[in-house]
């Protein structure tokens, strides 16, 4: 990524503030989107000091004009993008029935078309050049959807269906330019302190909970090999994938039993913070982690799978192969 123009989206908190550190930490020059003048200036901060350079633009990705606006400035300012990273969104913890059109459309605006406008802008300038990458934050909820998260689940759905046709588009035109998607699993973000809830209790990550950098590197890894259509990380990733294979009205059922209980802490109250229609870190900085250190994991086995599919494949190989061996000679 050394001497690289990136392009994050949501850069702000959360994943996308992970992501960006990991890129400053590799010298990559950092283009920081997001709408918070707070946690863009930490950031951009963040960037400088691990090695990078992070330059701040502020917009909504909602909004397709501003967005394109921003990604000429960084293109006049810096030079051409060579990766664009979608991680921006924002959702309503609530039943279906009490979210409202107006927060519904919101969520879906921001969450699903702010991935359609940065990847569309992103071809339109990557296309002369016929090179670029584009890497869209996706989610165990891209297959499965759960209680209380309709919006979001519909979103990252979408994205999924979407960002497969542009692949398949860009492979029939033979295009230099690569897309991929990273599914992650639940994370300690301030997404559970930020977003907007209508729940009584506290809104919390269904464990097993990783760190935003298990992410972070996901991500930069997928920008760096960004030949495979999507990656996995965390085991709750491929358990809902495994689970949705296999017995997807079983899985049905037991989410309408413990989905709502297992997304809300036992007695904390909601924090009252919204950032569905304006910044939450317009004056504060939220940084990249939430509320859940104390039980989140800083690594992910099936992240490190999902690198090393080959290794992986001869590992579980050689376990056969030993395991017919021992049971060959009796041992």
């Amino acid at each position: 990524m050394r001497g690289k123009v990136v392009v994050v989206t949501g850069a702000s908190g959360g994943v996308g503030r992970a992501v960006v550190q990991e890129l400053g930490a590799r010298g990559a020059t950092v283009a920081l989107i997001a709408r918070g003048t707070t946690g863009l200036g930490s950031a951009a901060v963040e960037v400088g000091a691990a090695g990078g350079a992070g330059l701040v633009y502020e917009a909504d990705v909602s909004d397709y004009q501003q967005v394109r606006d921003a990604a000429e400035r960084i293109e006049r300012e810096t030079g051409p993008i060579d990766v664009w990273i979608n991680v921006a969104f924002s959702s309503v913890f609530a039943p279906f029935t009490e979210i409202t059109p107006e927060e519904y459309e919101r969520t879906t605006r921001v969450t699903y078309l702010g991935y359609v406008w940065g990847t569309r802008v992103a071809l339109d300038l990557m296309r002369p050049r016929d090179r670029g990458v584009i890497v869209q934050a996706g989610s165990a909820l891209a297959y499965r959807g759960i209680p209380l998260q309709a919006a979001y689940c519909g979103a990252k759905h979408a994205i999924k269906g979407f960002t497969e046709a542009v692949r398949t588009e860009l492979l029939g035109d033979g295009s230099g330019i690569q897309i991929t998607m990273v599914q992650l699993p639940a994370l300690n973000t301030p997404q559970f302190s930020w977003v907007l809830s209508k729940l009584g209790r506290h809104p919390q990550p269904v464990p097993p909970i990783y760190q935003p950098e298990v992410a972070a590197r996901a991500l930069v890894f997928a920008a760096e090999h960004p030949g495979r259509r999507e990656y996995w990380v965390g085991a709750s990733t491929a358990m809902t994938m495994l689970g949705e294979r296999l017995a997807p009205g079983l899985v049905d059922r037991y989410l309408a039993r413990s989905g709502r209980d297992s997304q809300q802490t036992k007695d904390q109250a909601p924090t009252g913070v919204a950032n569905l229609w304006e910044p939450a870190d317009e004056d504060r900085d939220y940084g990249a982690h939430g509320a859940f250190d104390d039980r989140s994991h800083p690594r992910s086995l099936q992240a490190w799978l999902s690198r090393h599919r080959g290794l992986a494949a001869l590992a579980l190989a050689g376990g056969a192969v030993a395991v017919a061996a021992a049971r060959r000679t009796g041992r």
